[in-house]
């Protein structure tokens, strides 16, 4: 089973339905209702490649399981505090601690040769590294 498969999987388990819309200038979004049930919408007009949207996928649906979601009038660092919540998820599924160390000892040490073992972004990847190093993923504070 792919990544992205599990990804899929992961939203049928936790009833959470995943759609295909033109979202205009959004490329991905996820929302919960009142009733607490979960839905993300990608753009597949948007998307340019499996990577892509295993990432978007991934991080969506990390507001899905952990319940990090904000409004419109939300306050910046409440914004920052549910999207590094999503990330941190998206990085746990998709690159656990254990595997990174593995990678590294295996000889993959810069952020592209890893980028490129993990097939994900560099972006990712940095924040990938921040998490298990830092414990966070401000990757604006290391890299």
């Amino acid at each position: 089973m792919t990544r992205l498969s599990k990804l899929y999987q992961i939203a049928q388990d936790n009833q959470i339905e995943v759609d295909c819309f033109d979202l205009g200038k959004r490329e991905a979004l996820s929302l919960m209702d009142e009733e607490g049930l979960c839905y993300i919408a990608i753009d597949p007009f948007q998307l340019t490649s499996t990577r892509d949207e295993t990432l978007k996928l991934a991080h969506e649906l990390g507001h899905c399981v952990t319940g990090s979601f904000y409004n419109l009038y939300a306050t910046v660092d409440c914004r920052r505090k549910h999207e590094n919540t999503a990330d941190k998820w998206a990085v746990n599924q998709l690159i656990p601690a254990e595997m990174l160390d593995e990678a590294v000892a295996e000889g993959y040490t810069e952020v592209w040769e890893l980028a490129e073992h993990f097939d994900v972004s560099e972006e990712f990847m940095r924040k990938a590294v921040c998490l298990h190093v830092h414990g966070n993923v401000a990757v604006e504070l290391y890299f």
